[in-house]
């Protein structure tokens, strides 16, 4: 599979090839290229090109380009699911649901350029003021940068394109070198709508172009999904641009008496080993009432030592290799420094090449990387608690926010974690891997800034304007 890189609506190579590799089976899955700053200021060139174009665009046209990729993707399911599973060595069933969310990203998008933000307020609420009033709307702020990661290539650009699009605006995309195919496939979908040419580029980057990509003033908006150390550094040095970081996580899970235990133990599975927890909101940490911390923690040690790992084709895979193995003998290590500081392993622990075991760990204490930093594989620690307001605070424990989950039937203790926990969402009777598209995203403290989730996206891709008039 060789893939051009794609530049304001021209498929291109370069003199630098991209491979790229299955971490599972560690063949070359696919190739394309690598864009320096030749590559990347035609891109930019061509979005100030198609600025005013898609700042224009009518609303039903909008919508009817986002629908065209929606579709464009539907038609295709099976085809970039492959591909993406591959390139990210995704479980091809979780692969399809990555796809199916992207369809549902664009169609989302699509809605909400129908109803774009716009205000009107009294201007007289002072004597200066009589007789005025205020239209505010919204403009799109004009060329976005969108860096994402590895680990969902083809949602998590469709959540920086399609509110770009919706809103107006141009995008550049910067894939993962290990992740670019999918977002290529993407483009080839998008190429051939009605939306402008010009207004979008993806192309994976040597360093030299993505440090311009930051800096570039003409570039007015920078949205970026990662590594809290990146995207921190990324911010202080993006000038005087618009700012999203989707960063880090640490998410923890608390299991209270009154829950459906059987309901919990399913889920936290899920959300601890989905894509062997190589998500922002993957369960890492669970705090069970020690009443039923045996039940759980023998029922849910069984369940894990039953997923199936294997081959990302193998629609009964749950499990497979990490991106890399740099990340596979990262984890390792950070298993076996828990254990020689007192940590107990109920089951897992083990590393085979770049497939790491679920591994769940008691005893833990939260100076132990694999409690407060975010581990990225498939390992949780689940602990006993007493008080459930200090279940509350250990969840608050570190430097990450994105989000909690909370098993409960008892409306106080709902209404506390609302109120206390220190995240950007807590979800009742769900894991905090727990994501639908339309929904705000995004944590505080070292896990971000700013909020994505489509409409929440707009805003953020958007400068409001007010016209003052007479009445």
């Amino acid at each position: 599979m060789n893939e051009l890189i794609y530049i304001g609506g021209e498929f291109c190579k370069t003199n630098i090839e991209l491979e790229v590799k299955n971490s599972y089976s560690n063949e070359i899955v696919g190739k394309t290229y690598l864009a320096g700053k030749y590559e990347l200021e035609k891109s930019i060139e061509r979005a100030l090109e198609a600025k005013k174009q898609m700042k224009t665009l009518p609303s039903f046209k909008r919508y009817e380009i986002l629908m065209q990729i929606s579709a464009g993707i539907k038609a295709n399911i099976e085809k970039m699911a492959k591909i993406l599973a591959l390139e990210a060595c995704k479980p091809i069933k979780y692969a399809r649901a990555e796809v199916e969310r992207a369809i549902q990203t664009f169609i989302i998008a699509a809605e909400e350029s129908k109803r774009l933000p716009a205000d009107y307020i009294s201007i007289d609420w002072t004597k200066a003021g009589e007789g005025k009033e205020g239209i505010i709307r919204y403009f799109p702020v004009g060329i976005i940068a969108g860096i994402v990661p590895f680990n969902f290539p083809l949602n998590l650009a469709a959540h920086k394109i399609a509110p770009a699009f919706a809103s107006g605006n141009c995008i550049i995309i910067k894939p993962a070198r290990s992740t670019p195919l999918i977002a290529l496939e993407l483009a080839k979908i998008i190429d051939q709508t009605e939306l402008p040419k010009g207004a979008f580029s993806v192309l994976p980057m040597d360093r030299i172009a993505g440090q311009q990509l930051v800096e570039d003033p003409r570039i007015n908006k920078l949205s970026f999904t990662g590594s809290p150390e990146v995207g921190w550094k990324m911010k202080s040095q993006a000038g005087n641009k618009k700012i999203t970081l989707e960063l880090g996580g640490n998410a923890g899970v608390i299991v209270t008496p009154t829950a459906n235990i059987e309901q919990a133990i399913n889920k936290c599975i899920v959300g601890a080993f989905s894509y062997s927890g190589q998500i922002c909101i993957h369960t890492q940490r669970i705090y069970v009432h020690q009443s039923i911390f045996d039940k759980f923690t023998n029922e849910f040690c069984q369940q894990a030592s039953k997923l199936k790992i294997g081959d990302v084709l193998d629609p009964t895979t749950d499990i497979s290799a990490l991106i890399d193995e740099e990340n596979a003998i990262r984890v390792e290590n950070w298993i076996n420094e828990a254990v020689q500081q007192g940590a107990k392993i109920l089951c897992g622990g083990k590393r085979k090449g770049n497939v790491v075991v679920p591994t769940v760990l008691t005893n833990t204490t939260f100076e132990m990387k694999v409690c407060s930093l975010e581990v990225f594989g498939p390992v949780v620690t689940i602990e006993p608690y007493s008080n459930f307001k200090d279940a509350i605070s250990l969840i608050n424990q570190g430097e990450y926010g994105l989000q909690a989950g909370v098993f409960t039937n008892a409306i106080d203790e709902m209404n506390y974690a609302f109120e206390h926990l220190d995240v950007g969402g807590v979800m009742i009777n769900e894991v905090p891997t727990f994501r639908v598209d339309h929904m705000p995203y995004g944590g505080i403290k070292n896990s971000g800034f700013g909020r994505e989730g489509v409409r929440y996206a707009i805003y953020e891709m958007m400068e409001p304007k007010i016209l003052v008039k007479p009445k």
